[in-house]
């Protein structure tokens, strides 16, 4: 079987993976190569690194959040550069706990699993190997080795940092184990793995008065303690805690503010200092990554305890607020879905945007700025062009809200409503129209939504359907076109020639005939008209149109009906208004006859075969639009 293949394939590459050697051994591999000394932070910034960049819409995109994440291109720029990339130049940000603070559902905990994930690969690596005292239960720094009086001669022959004391544990063994010669302590290769608890730590607040401090630093071996007499002997003690387990690499502390004060006292040492204490011993170095997460309604709570100002002052707090753009949104549905048994159902083309549409519009604020409706906010924070405004005015409006995204409807709410609708529907394929009502029914049961709030977001649904309503009649209109593109090229080319002829005064030839005559004034208007260019317009418009034609040529670019929006409008509703008269007859017939079947079936295969739909979601989109059109 090709699976039991691929597993033993798998444990050679991991054979081959696996290194020991004598810390002599492990010094020649560092002369090679520095960057296996890399503390917890640069090995986490380097990761992220590794998968590459791009400049996208003025926002620097890490691959590495890539088809994870979505709609959040600022917040994890502004994670990589303003806590990850200083943190791994040493600076002192590192000594604060990371905090991801935002509402639920937000991205926050698949943000630290992605980094988790990332960390088990990348120590997989040449790049993001790692080196460990063989048989130490907390991954320990082999560097820690060298003796604080050598390290000024150290860094001086490998330019190499070293912070942080040999664990009591390991000063032992090399005494007893080694007989004090240091070259000769054993180093291996280590992997990180949450799942074998190397180099990453999760801790998860349960009852106070039940969870032990253990949990995190580790405890006595009682049936040792006889064999060796006392509890203070480090051989007496498991080094099993979950900031023991995370030294060189991660831990994450699950709803942070909720665990109880004994618990967060600990990482004021570990945050600062770089060391915690365990039993009956000096303090314990470790080296490894901070993060935390919880919602705004705790923090908040926690910053107004005056007790908790020291911890507080460690803490850079990082808002994840909800995506508030519409396209991003669909893919986060798109990839729920995708990862649940719903896959083989079939979502007809736009249901996933509506939800998304009504979801951003729950979480944006309504802007004071002139002209700007939520609509409008909506359109421009997803990149679409916006009559009248430009990317300063976006800019403008982020600015507004800083807290905007931090409220409002969530993904998983979305999700538990198609659901309901795919349940409910009994059919494996459902709709925009479907999902908005469902979406609708549930506002009932959500036991977070005030009755303000209701009100508000059935205002939301109704605005998604108008939205749907446009969509929707665009999509059957385009498909009742035969060859759209080739029609709207051909009415703009012909728009065109007439604008040339009229903004330079020409006159132009009949082609079949060969006789001058003016431009086409009725074809014009009746273009023009469409996105309401007045009479008083239409020349500042035409010229318009004229200049960006020669703006395109000198850039060596092909003008065409989209690369001016208000143009590309106007021929598009121009195109749909000559139509809108076959499409309402064809579509709302009871019993259409042998022309209007024929025409049907060819708009049904066209939905089908162009535009992503089902046979069952074509014909509901017919049926849809034709009532929309006889109303």
């Amino acid at each position: 079987m090709d699976i039991l293949r691929k597993l033993e394939h798998f444990r050679e590459e991991e054979s081959k993976l696996k290194w020991e050697g004598t810390f002599a051994e492990y010094l020649n591999i560092l002369q090679e190569r520095k960057e296996v000394a890399q503390t917890a932070h640069s090995r986490v910034y380097e990761m992220i690194k590794s998968h590459g960049q791009t400049k996208e819409h003025g926002y620097t995109k890490f691959r590495f959040f890539e088809n994870e994440i979505y709609g959040l291109e600022d917040t994890v720029e502004r994670l990589v550069n303003e806590y990850f990339h200083p943190a791994a130049k040493r600076l002192d940000v590192r000594k604060r706990i990371l905090l991801l603070m935002g509402p639920v559902s937000g991205g926050k905990s698949t943000l630290v699993t992605l980094l988790k994930r990332g960390l088990e690969q990348y120590s997989r690596t040449d790049e993001g190997a790692v080196y460990a005292i063989k048989g130490c239960p907390m991954h320990e720094d082999p560097l820690h080795l060298i003796p604080e009086y050598l390290r000024d001669d150290f860094f001086a022959e490998f330019g190499i940092r070293i912070e942080g004391s040999l664990s009591p544990l390991n000063t032992m063994r090399l005494e007893t184990e080694y007989g004090g010669r240091i070259e000769d302590v054993l180093v291996e290769r280590i992997f990180f793995s949450e799942d074998k608890r190397v180099g990453i730590g999760t801790f998860t607040p349960s009852d106070p008065k039940s969870q032990d401090i253990a949990d995190l630093t580790g405890s006595i071996d009682f049936s040792t303690i006889a064999q060796y007499g006392s509890e203070s002997d480090p051989r007496a003690y498991r080094f099993d805690g979950e900031l023991n387990k995370a030294n060189r690499g991660m831990m994450e502390f699950q709803e942070m503010l909720k665990l109880d004060e004994k618990f967060l006292w600990h990482l004021l040492s570990l945050t600062q200092e770089g060391n915690f204490k365990a039993g009956r011993f000096a303090l314990i170095s470790a080296d490894e990554l901070i993060v935390a997460h919880t919602n705004e309604t705790e923090y908040r709570a926690f910053i107004s305890n005056k007790k908790n100002e020291a911890l507080h002052s460690r803490i850079i707090v990082m808002p994840i607020p909800y995506n508030l753009k519409v396209s991003q949104e669909e893919k986060i549905y798109e990839k729920m879905i995708r990862e649940s048994d719903m896959s083989h159902v079939h979502i007809a083309p736009h249901a996933l945007r509506v939800a998304a549409i009504f979801s951003v519009l729950t979480r944006l604020k309504i802007s004071k700025k002139q002209g700007i409706d939520i609509v409008k906010k909506m359109r421009l924070y997803d990149g679409e062009n916006v009559e009248g405004f430009n990317s300063v005015d976006l800019e403008e409006l982020k600015k507004e809200f800083p807290n905007e995204g931090m409220d409002g409807i969530d993904p998983r709410y979305v999700i538990n409503r198609i659901s309901s609708a795919i349940i409910r529907k009994e059919v494996d394929a459902i709709n925009a129209l479907d999902v908005l009502r469902s979406l609708k029914e549930g506002l009932d049961q959500h036991a977070s939504i005030s009755k303000d709030d209701k009100e508000e977001y059935l205002n939301y649904i109704s605005i998604a359907r108008k939205e749907f309503d446009e969509i929707a009649k665009k999509e059957v209109q385009k498909a009742f076109v035969y060859s759209y593109e080739e029609s709207a090229r051909t009415m703009m080319d012909n728009y065109l020639d007439n604008v040339e002829a009229f903004c330079n005064k020409h006159k132009m030839k009949d082609p079949l005939t060969g006789e001058e005559m003016n431009p086409d004034e009725k074809l014009m208007r009746s273009i023009e008209e469409q996105i309401g260019i007045s009479e008083n317009a239409k020349r500042a418009f035409r010229e318009e149109i004229l200049i960006r034609i020669s703006a395109y040529a000198r850039k060596g670019k092909r003008f065409d009906y989209k690369s001016h929006e208000r143009l590309r409008e106007a021929i598009q509703k121009k195109l749909f208004a000559d139509l809108k008269d076959v499409v309402k007859i064809t579509t709302s017939s009871t019993t259409p006859d042998e022309n209007h079947l024929k025409k049907i079936n060819e708009v049904v295969a066209r939905l089908i075969d162009e535009y992503g739909y089902n046979s069952i979601s074509a014909n509901e989109l017919l049926r849809y639009v034709g009532s929309l059109l006889n109303r």
